[in-house]
């Protein structure tokens, strides 16, 4: 039987598995995915801690739940990094991503399309977990990139040394277990 953490946000419980990353440490798996009752509170807990921005930017996958669900609850637009170049995109820019999730390094794109919604705008970065910051930083680069006034950084949760920066908003410390 798999080792759980027990997680409480946004005034829930939630069991999470611990899931090896190398010989020395686990880590608890958060997913947003199918818990919509978990999404909504924690975008409403959020809200309560942000200031005001015009769209919500997030990278795929997990981030999307909450990152569409803030749009949701303040009737804004959110724009989700994609993790490989579409058929649809045009003239897209890069930025690279090696998260504690995810074996290689990866890139994150927007289109045109997408950097002009961004463009000027108030841009709020939002995740469901922030750990290394490796992803947020390929966000910011994006934004950026794209001609964004990042806002704010955001995430339900910060895991580890994340929990000590100060240039994120997140509701409860995840903790990394050590062997």
């Amino acid at each position: 039987m798999s080792q759980k953490y027990t997680l409480h946000v946004a005034g829930l419980t939630r069991e999470l598995t611990l899931c090896p990353v190398s010989d020395k440490l686990e880590i608890a798996a958060f997913i947003m995915f199918s818990d919509v009752e978990l999404t909504v509170k924690c975008a409403q807990e959020l809200l309560k801690k942000l200031p005001e921005f015009d769209v919500v930017l997030t990278s795929e996958a997990k981030g999307i739940p909450l990152a569409y669900e803030l749009a949701r609850q303040t009737s804004k637009t959110y724009v989700v990094a994609r993790k490989s170049v579409k058929l649809y995109m045009n003239n897209p820019i890069s930025a690279a991503v090696k998260s504690i999730t995810t074996a290689a390094s990866q890139m994150l794109y927007i289109d045109e399309d997408k950097a002009a919604m961004l463009r000027g705008k108030r841009v709020l970065i939002a995740d469901d977990v922030i750990s290394t910051g490796e992803s947020l930083a390929a966000l910011k680069q994006l934004a950026v990139n794209a001609g964004a006034d990042i806002c704010c950084s955001c995430a339900v949760l910060a895991e580890g040394d994340a929990a000590d920066r100060d240039d994120i908003v997140y509701l409860e410390k995840l903790p990394l277990f050590f062997k």
